[in-house]
Formats: structure tokens, sequence, C-alpha cells
């Protein structure tokens, strides 16, 4: 039951509206939170029932753990912490993990073994993630007591739990704490335009340009490839992954907000990033916030010199990509962001700060998107061979062959037209900053200043755009798939 079907739409969502809108009347504050939580559970378990076990089991742990920890004393709660972070991971390692340790093991080792047939739960990278990062603040003092029900919600609410983002609880709980939830006029005018906005990009974008990308990295790998084509199937990619992770992240910020919820922002217009740097600030943010502060800070950040800092950047983004998936392709793709980051860095430690004017700005803006595309290619290729036939097209050791092959030439210009719109429209959070769509401080303007005029208000006009992108995405919607986050 993705967002962009007609089961969500129509069916699930209208029900949790009513049912939150009939519960939060009565005078038991907490009502509509179980409600949440119940909806929540029911749309976890509707992908695949067993899929509930271990979200459950996994709730009700560390839930136990982080009660323990804000009362503990010094040496037991390193133990509870470890004993913690120890069975989150193990549960991760198992469900994600075992069957590529099993296979990397007998290709290095020559061994035949076999691993039990896992099918990997829904959610389990976000919601583990998540309360790792809620156990290590419990440990250090920084969470406060809270009800059973306040942390399920925070665990398992629907928007974010599938695919982030990954949301922390200074951000969650306290509002939880300070009002009851009940519908707003204007939480619905802002949700409901937020969700048919992301919806639009993933129906009316993302999924018609899935056939395209679909086409080009599940093709023969033996099968000649033009220099041209590798680059064009490439972007078709990276405008595919862009638009379906945006279209993810609005309709999530959107579904929050119905229920006077603000979840934090994950995604800006990372395509206009100016560097490696700029994009990780920029690319899937609540992920990228708990790598440094859970992972590169405690391995010792940039405090212990300039060699052990690119050791641990590498490290982290190493984990990173092996966090998208269990194969040495994810991994290949977070060392190329790895060595990007400590090229950035090394390059901003001998030349200093920079102020770049507009055409250098577009240049550093270009040159980021080149090196961004050559890592998208193993987080999409199917194993090695694909890596290598694109890598080969791409970097011209088959030659310079600009021909498009069977592309038709309507699809290069709407792949034209959509990297345009990655670098020059305003994005959706900046459209709507006057009205905070997301936690957090507004956003500046980040898109083409003629369009600056470009301002979202609950008035006709843009009630007339979000009943026509509503009607074209309904139109659109059977030919769609699940986002692209959702394997993870």
């Amino acid at each position: 039951m993705v967002f962009s079907s007609y089961t969500f739409i129509l069916v699930f969502l209208p029900l949790v509206l009513v049912g939150f809108a009939a519960l939060g009347k009565i005078r038991q504050r907490k009502a509509p939170f179980a409600w949440l939580v119940v909806c929540s559970l029911v749309y976890c378990g509707w992908w695949r029932l067993p899929d509930l076990a271990p979200l459950v089991i996994s709730i009700l742990v560390n839930y136990r753990l982080g009660r323990w920890l804000e009362i503990g004393g010094p040496v037991h709660k390193r133990w509870l912490l470890g004993a913690g972070v120890s069975a989150n991971l193990g549960l991760l390692g198992y469900f994600k993990y075992a069957g590529f340790f099993v296979e990397t093991l007998n290709a290095v080792a020559g061994t035949d073994l076999t691993s039990p047939p896992i099918v990997l739960p829904i959610a389990i990278s976000f919601y583990t993630f998540q309360q790792i990062a809620y156990l290590y603040d419990a440990y250090q003092g920084k969470t406060r007591e809270h009800s059973f029900i306040d942390y399920c919600l925070f665990v398992s609410f629907f928007p974010q739990l599938i695919a982030g983002p990954i949301v922390h609880h200074a951000q969650m709980l306290p509002q939880f704490y300070r009002r009851t939830l009940r519908f707003k006029s204007a939480d619905l005018s802002v949700g409901i335009s937020l969700f048919v906005f992301g919806l639009s990009k993933k129906v009316l974008i993302a999924d018609e340009l899935s056939p395209l990308v679909g086409e080009l990295f599940d093709a023969d790998p033996a099968a000649p490839l033009p220099f041209a084509l590798a680059w064009v199937g490439t972007t078709a990619y990276a405008l595919q992954i862009y638009f379906d992770f945006s279209g993810y992240s609005d309709m999530a910020l959107g579904l929050g907000r119905l229920f006077g919820i603000r979840l934090p922002l994950n995604f800006n217009s990372p395509y206009r990033a100016t560097s490696i740097i700029d994009f990780w600030k920029r690319w899937h943010i609540t992920l990228s916030v708990f790598l440094r502060d859970y992972l590169y800070i405690p391995l010792g950040g940039n405090r212990k010199g300039k060699v052990r800092r690119y050791v641990n950047l590498m490290l982290t983004m190493l984990l990173g990509g092996l966090w998208h998936g269990a194969s040495w392709s994810f991994v290949l793709w977070g060392g190329l962001h790895g060595l990007y980051l400590m090229v950035n860095h090394a390059w901003r430690a001998a030349m200093g700060p920079i102020r770049l004017g507009p055409v250098a700005t577009w240049a550093a803006r270009v040159l980021t998107f080149v090196l961004v595309l050559i890592a998208w290619v193993p987080f999409r290729a199917n194993g090695v061979d694909q890596v290598s036939r694109f890598y080969t097209a791409m970097f011209g050791l088959g030659g310079f062959d600009l021909s498009l092959g069977n592309l038709e030439s309507d699809k290069a210009w709407i792949i034209a037209g959509c990297l345009a719109l990655a670098w020059v429209m305003p994005n959706v959070q900046t459209i709507m900053r006057r009205y905070r769509p997301a936690f957090g401080p507004r956003l500046r303007w980040d898109g083409w200043k003629p369009l600056g005029g470009w301002r979202w208000r609950p008035e006709p006009f843009w009630s007339i755009i979000t009943a026509l992108l509503t009607a074209a995405c309904l139109m659109q919607m059977s030919r769609g798939g699940e986002f692209i986050y959702y394997r993870f």
C-alpha cells in the first residue's frame, strides 16, 4: 500500500482521518495518539503481516531499555547501552546482511554454505537507526520521561515509517507533549497541498522515467552501450530517484501535517549543490545527520588529525552505502562518495573559503552533478557486470559514439526538461516556506530569481492547481510502482 496507490488515497487515509477526527473530540488526550499507532501498525502489516513482529518487539525492548537508561547508574548504563545497540544491530544484521555475509564468505573462502530464506522486514533500517539514536541520547540524559503510547507513535508513525525521514526524539516527542492532536484548517490546507505536490513528482515524473531507466539498466550486460546513451540513461535514473525521493519526502511531510505534526526536512534540491559536502546537506538530510552524530563523531570526527579525519569520512560513507543495501554495489557507491568528501575537505583546507560568482557557481554545480551521476551507476546497476558496462561507455573506453540508440528524441527532451526543473524551479518547501511545512527554520529562496513571486497561499488559484494535479495523478497512478527507498 504505497502512498501513490488508490487503496491508500481512497480507502486507508480517509478512514484514518475520520477516526482521528472522531477521537479528537473526546476528553481522553491519548485516544488520537493510540488510533494513529494502531493505524500505523495496520499500514506496516499490510505489506507482510510477519513484518509486524520485528517492529513490535523492537519497540517493546527499546522502550524498556530507554526507561532503564534514564534511571541507571554510570556503569549500569554503559552495559545497557552496549546491550541495546548490539541487539538492534543484531536484528538488522540478521535480516539484512546474513545472506550477504554467507555469499561473501563463500566467494572468499570457497565454502558452500547456504543461508536460510530471509525476507527483509519493511522499514527495519529506518526504525532501527531511529531507536539506536534514542538509546544513545537516553544514555547521555537528553531524553525525558514519556508514555508508552508517545514512544510507539514516535517510532511507528506511518508517514515516516517506511522510508523516513529518520526522526529524532527531540523533534517529535515534544510535539506530542505540548498539544492535543486534532484537526486545524491551516494544517489540512498545507498537508493536502504538500501531499499532492509530492504525489505529482512521483506519478507524473518519476514513474514516467522508470521504464526508460529499466530498459537501459536491466539490459544484457554484454549488449553494446553508446557513450552518449550511457550518460543520458544515467541522467534519467538520477532524475527518477530525485523526483521519486523528493516526491515521497513531500508526501510524508504532508501526511504528518494533516495530523498537526511537523516532520523534519529530508530533501532540499540536492542537484543544486555546489560541492559534495553541500550535496550531503541536501540529500537524505536526516540520514546524513544520523551518520554524522552517531558514527562519524564517535569515531573521532575531525578531532584526531587529518589522516584520521579522512579515514573516518571513508568509514562513515562505506557503512552508509552498506545501510542502503546488502551488496558490494552499494559499498562502491558509498566508497565513491567517501572519496569525493575526502577530496572536497582537502580542497577546502588548502584553498580556504572561496566566494563563487554566478559562472563559478554553475560550474561547481555541474561538476558536482557529474560526480553524483558517476556514483549513481553502482547504486542502480544489477551487479558488477552492469557497472562495468556503464563505466566503459561513460569514460569513453569503447569509443565516443554520440548516438542515442533506440531512445526516442522526445524522451531525451523530457530528460532535459526534468533536469531544468531540478536546477531552476523552486522546490515545494521554499514555495510554502511561509507556512513552515517541515520541522525547523524556514528555508531561503532557492529557485530562479524571476520566479521569486511564487508563494503558496490557501487561495483559489492554488486550490485549482492542486485539484488539476490530483486529477492527473489519479488517471496515471495505475502504472506506478513503489518508491525506490522502500527497498532499503
